[in-house]
């Protein structure tokens, strides 16, 4: 058994809904609340802080093709940064581009999803990118 590299970033006992409570800015606050419910009811996981800033849900072991290296991360999760919302979807953004073509007012990353304020997007599609992500399929 392959023991996993250790990085910075671990889960914590960190309360989330404290977490969210103290977010300052309100409608950052909501919208990390409806991300939160929509992510909880998907993954069926109870959500945990990791890091300082990150929600993350469920638990899996990712290893890269290109070098091997293990590492411990969660299957899913958001950020609710200044700028943005921050999903971590961990999936290929260019195999869902009929889904993101369709979501509304966005930005990718490398598994990433950048969401100014939900209002901006479809929350119907957002779920069916957050199922894809959660059953790893392109939808």
């Amino acid at each position: 058994m392959v023991k996993p590299a250790q990085i910075k970033t671990k889960p914590t006992e960190l309360d989330v809904n404290i977490f969210i409570e103290n977010i300052t800015d309100e409608k950052k606050r909501k919208d990390s609340q409806v991300v939160l419910q929509l992510m909880q009811k998907i993954t069926k996981e109870k959500p945990k802080i990791w890091g300082s800033s990150m929600i993350g849900f469920g638990d899996k072991r990712y290893k890269s093709p290109a070098t091997g290296r293990e590492v411990d991360w969660f299957t899913i999760g958001f950020s609710p940064r200044k700028a943005n919302l921050s999903l971590h979807l961990v999936i290929d953004m260019k195999k869902h581009a009929t889904l993101l073509n369709k979501l509304g007012k966005h930005k990718t990353g490398v598994g990433c999803l950048y969401i100014n304020k939900l209002e901006d997007v479809d929350l119907k599609v957002l779920e069916k990118l957050i199922e894809a992500a959660v059953l790893k399929k392109t939808v």
